[in-house]
């Protein structure tokens, strides 16, 4: 069974976009090194950030995402981002009128359905789930195995919160990987049991 990962890249402060739903800065890292991270030739990183990051996105099996961001991206024109093969909506609502049934997407109510999806379709691969509020109810359920984070050096003051509006204490491990790149700091820590 894969391992159920929380993940984004996050302000000093904590936050994954300000108020209006915008990165800023957050994903500068990913196009300020000289090394390819994959074959769009627009994603350049460090060759520490890519040490890190390639062979992770290469683990992926099923991310899990909120409706909000779905909505956001347009659903990624119906193809899963990074190459991923299924992407699971967490949503109330059902998949938008017209919307492809071909595409690899998968529209289940609450967070433990849609880890329950993920863990069928990734089989032994990472479950990504995204950080923000699907994330938090995620770890708030105790379904999170480890956090990742790309930390930028910018301070957002407020927005939308890494962990989403979780409730209570959550504990983690020490961090079992810190590594600097450039502009970044990579974190990855096992969540507590």
């Amino acid at each position: 069974m894969g391992k159920v990962v929380m993940y984004a890249s996050v302000s000093v402060d904590g936050f994954i976009a300000d108020e209006s739903d915008q990165p800023g800065p957050l994903f500068d890292w990913l196009v300020n090194g000289d090394v390819p991270l994959d074959d769009s030739g627009i994603l350049k990183v460090s060759q520490t950030s890519f040490d890190h990051v390639r062979p992770y996105w290469d683990s992926i099996g099923a991310t899990i995402a909120g409706r909000h961001v779905f909505d956001m991206t347009d659903g990624w024109d119906g193809v899963p981002p990074g190459g991923v093969d299924h992407v699971v909506v967490v949503s109330h609502r059902p998949a938008p009128e017209g919307w492809d049934t071909e595409a690899p997407f998968h529209f289940v109510d609450g967070v433990e359905a849609a880890v329950a999806l993920a863990r069928e379709l990734a089989g032994d691969r990472v479950i990504e789930v995204a950080a923000g509020d699907v994330g938090g109810q995620a770890l708030a359920a105790g379904l999170i195995d480890e956090v990742r984070m790309d930390v930028v050096p910018v301070v957002f003051g407020s927005g939308k919160r890494f962990f989403g509006a979780v409730e209570g204490q959550q504990m983690l491990e020490d961090p079992a990987e810190v590594l600097p790149g450039e502009r970044v700091l990579h974190l990855r820590y096992p969540v507590k049991r």
